[in-house]
């Protein structure tokens, strides 16, 4: 990762949401040792970074901006993508690795937030959901090559799953997400960022289905859009 982006998943980042404790230094530690293992290649330090460093832009929406960032720390720290409950397990991740760290009401906000990540589909009233959903969806918007090279990192995480099954278990995925009332919550980015995630659903929507040919059949459907 280049400096500054090391510089958001740095322990003095994490610090300031954690404390300065030996167990503090130790949970990051573990956190972060998490998000490396080496069959990531998109759910990776990177990406826990770019959605850090998007909730820091959009901090000032968030009821508590701190729950929001320990959130995001923790939305993608269990990722298997041969199994369907990562979002349960991060939330459980979560609670476990925060008590004693920050406050009870606190750690309970964070686990509601990451168990939101499975479906990315906050309530209007959800300030702090609607950044987190927003910044972990940012990729969506991005330009045509940068998409690509998210679809590529994701289909490398499902290596294990055949052409048609990684495809029928994508279009499931795209589907969902182009069927939402509305892709980003936050008025602030909703309007420039949603036309392009769209644009960018669609056209890799239609190239899978026409790559499906038909095909409908998945065993373990990938889950993760962001």
């Amino acid at each position: 990762m280049r400096g500054g982006l090391m510089e958001l998943v740095g322990f003095e980042a994490w610090a300031a949401l954690a404390g300065d404790s030996p167990t503090s230094r130790t949970e990051w530690a573990l956190v972060l040792e998490a998000w490396g293992q080496p069959h990531r290649r998109y759910h990776d330090p990177a990406h826990l970074a770019a959605v850090l460093g998007i909730v820091g832009r959009l901090a000032d929406a968030a009821a508590d901006p701190d729950a929001v960032r320990l959130a995001a720390w923790y939305h993608d720290v269990v990722y298997d993508p041969r199994r369907g409950d990562n979002e349960a397990r991060s939330a459980e991740r979560a609670r476990a690795g925060l008590r004693g760290l920050v406050p009870g009401e606190r750690v309970e906000e964070v686990v509601r937030l990451v168990l939101l990540t499975a479906g990315h589909d906050a309530g209007p009233d959800d300030a702090n959901g609607a950044v987190l959903c927003d910044a972990d969806l940012a990729v969506l918007a991005g330009p045509p090559d940068a998409y690509a090279a998210y679809a590529s990192a994701v289909r490398e995480e499902y290596g294990h799953l055949s052409d048609a099954e990684f495809t029928a278990g994508r279009i499931a995925v795209l589907e969902h997400l182009l069927g939402l009332g509305r892709l980003y919550r936050l008025p602030e980015v909703a309007g420039e960022w949603a036309p392009r995630a769209r644009a960018n659903l669609a056209a890799e929507l239609s190239l899978l289905r026409a790559r499906a040919g038909g095909a409908s059949d998945v065993s373990a459907p990938p889950r993760s859009a962001g």
